[in-house]
């Protein structure tokens, strides 16, 4: 709990000030430490639905969340950082107001918040969840709208993150895999998420004219994956050609050294062999 001096109007303006100097040393512990420009940035709401694509929404009600469950904003990102500590003096005049009542012990209304897995945005309440965080309190109630998504928001820290599960989410849609075949598939690079609808689509061509018929995206999506993905990863782990890299990585990764080594869109022992001897060499 921040410090009580007996004095709530001074005690208010000292948790402002307190508030500012977090935010400005934060900023410079991040520059001094290189990282990413988006670390102290609130996640924006429409940027994480867009990634995750959007679903649908249900009214929750009245809810306690936890205050760190609080990542983002519906539009006031450039107000508050990512832990809501104020950006500027623009805001200070309600904040302290908003303090002073908390001091004093007066009724302050829930936020309202969407919720997205288990994160939060806020639509209504930006101040007070300030307030909340600098008066040391790990809770806070809130009218809650439940958002669901095509993609799970788990793993989503920065804004960086929304590009790959944005790229996550295309590739779906070409690739429509469903239950453990969908959560196995798992790159880093984003654009990787690309190169692999591109491979499948290519892999899905080559079955429809070997087969002479037509075949939809979900059909070519569980065949690729339980006629071509398994059983080559299976062999690249016997062959002991995972390298640290994500199953998937890897799959990817040989499937283009197997075709320029050999120009052959093939598995066999030969290609196999070929691979590990590549790897040896380099």
């Amino acid at each position: 709990m921040a410090r009580d001096t007996g004095f709530p109007r001074a005690d208010a303006e000292n948790d402002f000030l307190r508030a500012r100097r977090g935010q400005v040393l934060s900023r410079l512990a991040a520059w001094l430490r290189r990282e990413p420009d988006d670390v102290n940035i609130m996640l924006p709401y429409g940027e994480v639905v867009d990634a995750l694509g959007y679903l649908g929404e249900r009214r929750l009600g009245m809810r306690v969340i936890p205050l760190d469950s609080i990542v983002g904003s519906v539009d006031r990102t450039r107000d508050f950082d990512r832990r809501f500590r104020p950006t500027s003096a623009r805001v200070r005049e309600r904040w302290e107001r908003l303090a002073l009542a908390q001091r004093r012990g007066e009724a302050v209304p829930p936020i309202e918040v969407y919720r997205v897995g288990e994160l939060h945005f806020v639509q209504d309440g930006h101040h007070r969840v300030s307030v909340a965080h600098a008066l040391g309190l790990d809770v806070i109630e809130a009218y809650v709208t439940e958002v669901r998504t095509r993609l799970s928001a788990h793993g989503i820290r920065y804004r960086g993150d929304l590009i790959v599960k944005d790229h996550r989410r295309l590739f779906l849609e070409r690739v429509p895999l469903a239950g453990a075949a969908r959560a196995a598939i798992v790159v880093g690079d984003p654009l990787d998420y690309a190169r692999l609808g591109e491979h499948v689509e290519a892999w899905g061509f080559r079955l429809m004219q070997d087969e002479n018929t037509f075949l939809d995206r979900s059909v070519i999506a569980r065949r690729w994956y339980a006629e071509e993905y398994l059983p080559v990863v299976a062999m690249l782990r016997a062959a002991d050609l995972l390298d640290g890299r994500t199953e998937t990585e890897t799959y990817l990764r040989v499937a283009g050294e197997r075709y320029r080594l050999m120009r052959t869109h093939r598995w066999d022992d030969d290609v196999i062999a070929a691979l590990r001897s590549a790897r040896d060499l380099g």
